[in-house]
This record gives C-alpha cells, structure tokens and sequence, in this order.
C-alpha cells in the first residue's frame, strides 16, 4: 500500500535526480504534502492524488517545472550519445574502425534515438535496457523498409574517432545521472 511517506519520498527523489532546484523541491514537496493531507482528510487515498505510477506522475510535474532550454540541453547530449553508442556496438559487431553506414542503418538508428528522446521526454526514463529494446521493436522494420527502398550501398564511411566524439557529451550526461541518482537514492534511504 502506497503511503503519503511514501509518496513524497519518491516524488523528491525524482525531483532531485531530474535536477530541479533544492528551493522549487521544498516547495513542490509542501504543496503536494497539502493536497494528500486534503485528501486523507476526504476519506481519500494517495493514489486518487497523483494515480497508480508515482513515478511518471513526479515526472510530469518536474517537466511542468523544469526549464525548456535544461531539457533542449540534455537531450542534445543525449541524442549523440545515443547514436554514438549504436554506432559503436556496430563497429565492435563488425570489427572494425571504418563502418560503412547505409541507409538502414541510418534509418534503424534515427528510430531508436526518436523511441529513447521521446521517451525520456514523456515518461522520464524506461531504462535504457527497456528503452532500446522498444526502440528495436520500431527501428528493425523501419531499417529493413529503408534498405529494400534505398538498397545497401554505403551513403558514407564513419571512422571509430568520429563515433567516440559521439559517445562523449551522452557520456558526460550518464556519468552526471548515475552520481545525481545515487544522491537521490542515498537522501532517500536515509529519510
């Protein structure tokens, strides 16, 4: 059963990881605490106050209040590292530094990064391991579709130092949200 605890508990988290400032999450964190009050005080639970998923309700909220140019930011780090990484399982696939990129896998690419950026806009974040399997569930026919209508000639060779300087702002994003969610993480377990 999902207490009021409970409840903030995670909302802060999420608020705190999404980078929200520490005086917006106090005050985000009392209004919310004044609406579940009200709500215990009609008799009803927190679930009717923010629905079933904590989670993407906390994610919502912190969209609400996050400043566009911080997402703009953050997706632009994030979308190249996205590609990079593709890019990179495809030359470790292949073994070699020069990958030739063909339209497919243009095509195959682009998708995935659309599912990751369009989730990670929406929801917050599937996990990348839920989050690139949705996008190959898309990105496969996709990819298959563009080379049966493109064919399989190389548009172009991508060497292995251009998919690193991809790799390194998603990078530098990941490496800064796995410390931000471990703060989190950490505030949370000692509340």
């Amino acid at each position: 059963m999902m207490t009021d605890e409970r409840v903030l508990a995670v909302c802060r988290a999420n608020w705190e990881y999404r980078g929200i400032d520490a005086a917006s999450v106090r005050e985000m964190l009392a209004e919310l605490a004044a609406h579940l009050e009200d709500a215990a005080a009609a008799g009803r639970k927190p679930a009717d106050v923010v629905g079933d998923d904590v989670k993407a309700f906390a994610a919502s909220w912190a969209r609400a209040r996050q400043p566009l140019h911080r997402r703009v930011m953050r997706l632009a780090a994030i979308l190249p590292g996205v590609v990079g990484t593709l890019m990179l399982f495809s030359h470790l696939l292949w073994r070699t530094t020069q990958l030739p990129v063909t339209a497919g896998r243009l095509a195959l690419i682009a998708a995935i990064a659309a599912v990751t950026v369009t989730v990670e806009l929406r929801r917050g974040s599937l996990g990348l391991g839920r989050s690139w399997l949705v996008g190959a569930a898309v990105g496969l026919p996709v990819a298959l579709v563009a080379d049966r209508l493109a064919g399989d000639e190389p548009l172009f060779t991508l060497p292995l130092w251009a998919t690193a300087l991809l790799i390194l702002p998603g990078g530098v994003c990941a490496v800064l949200d796995a410390r931000a969610r471990k703060r989190a993480d950490r505030d949370v377990t000692v509340r």
